[in-house]
């Protein structure tokens, strides 16, 4: 049911807990101060265990040593010495704060300028009377039109606030916002280790949203809360509180890529969708190093082969030229000693 649906059919008559006026440059709107959520969270009371009494609190003047009506209870704020100093209502009623009974907007701007982490408590602000209804309008529309939203200052319970005024449905919603120093920064709490994505993961981180889609926010309930009231029910029928089942065995993480390919194929499953075929990525595998060995011995009784055979050559070549020297010298020589033989003829 959306809020304004919730709104016409009177569902939030709940009793205000501000009234004051909305001011808006010189424009006052009368309104009064709703809560805009309400908490569905079960809740326990202490009790003693051995009879199931239960366990009170009582509120005990620490002076006169007795338990004390709400009515007799006062506020006092305790100063370095310890000296307590009442303070009433009417003193904080007198506040010098233009803010003390008024939501004072102090300016527009776009709603992605306001941090998440400053949100606090919603409200609804509702018209004070027909007088209301006309700048109230106005207000709403104007902020409709800008697609802005109203920050503006306040005072509750004790100390001024920030808010941001937008619009839901066709009412003014305020939510409470922290101030700026109040939110802490996120330092030291990033991996101190320098980590590298992959494209590949990016994209698989990619397909899981998409799997996983969007959400009517409608559609969730809070499961925490229904197991809790069947125990409640089991219990009060004297019967045994339902078994939880097994959680799921969750291993180590060690393949960053399967785990997003199996989160895809799960996701797609229970959406009722037809997983499309996921390939495992290959794993990378370090290729065998050749040893040499084997070439290196090839290569050197090549090598050696060679070196031989030329040794060979080299040798047989030495040899023929060494052979065909010497026949030489013999040729020559058994010439010369043949030409020595020939006797010369004498002339008478």
């Amino acid at each position: 049911m959306k809020y304004a649906d919730t709104a016409r059919k009177g569902v939030l008559h709940v009793r205000s807990i501000w009234n004051g006026a909305i001011s808006f440059g010189l424009v006052s709107i009368p309104i009064k101060l709703v809560n805009a959520t309400e908490s569905h969270s079960i809740s326990f009371r202490q009790i003693h265990t051995e009879d199931g009494g239960r366990i009170r609190y009582r509120k005990v003047c620490e002076l006169e040593d007795r338990e004390v009506s709400q009515a007799e209870i006062g506020k006092g704020y305790e100063d370095a010495d310890g000296t307590i100093i009442p303070i009433t209502d009417e003193d904080l009623s007198h506040l010098p704060l233009p803010t003390a009974k008024t939501i004072e907007i102090v300016a527009f701007v776009p709603a992605d300028r306001i941090d998440p982490l400053q949100m606090d408590a919603a409200y609804y602000l509702a018209a004070s009377g027909a007088p209301a209804a006309k700048p109230y309008t106005l207000l709403r529309e104007a902020l409709k039109r800008s697609n802005k939203v109203a920050i503006a200052k306040f005072a509750l319970r004790g100390r001024e606030r920030l808010g941001m005024l937008r619009v839901v449905g066709d009412a003014i919603a305020m939510h409470g916002l922290l101030w700026p120093d109040e939110v802490r920064a996120p330092e030291g709490l990033a991996p101190d280790v320098d980590v590298t994505v992959r494209d590949k993961e990016l994209d698989l981180a990619d397909a899981l949203m998409d799997t996983l889609g969007e959400v009517d926010l409608e559609d969730l309930h809070d499961e925490y809360r229904e197991a809790v009231e069947e125990v409640i029910a089991a219990k009060a029928a004297g019967e045994s509180p339902p078994e939880s089942p097994e959680p799921a065995k969750s291993g180590k993480v060690l393949d960053l890529m399967a785990a997003l390919e199996k989160s895809v194929t799960a996701a797609k499953k229970s959406r009722g969708e037809q997983p499309a075929e996921v390939h495992p990525l290959p794993r990378r595998t370090t290729p065998k190093q050749p040893t040499g060995k084997k070439s290196t011995t090839a290569a050197k009784k090549t090598t050696t082969s060679a070196k031989k055979s030329t040794t060979k050559s080299a040798q047989g070549a030495k040899k023929t030229a060494s052979t065909a020297k010497s026949t030489t010298k013999k040729t020559t020589t058994k010439k010369t000693t043949t030409k020595k033989a020939t006797p010369r003829k004498r002339t008478a």
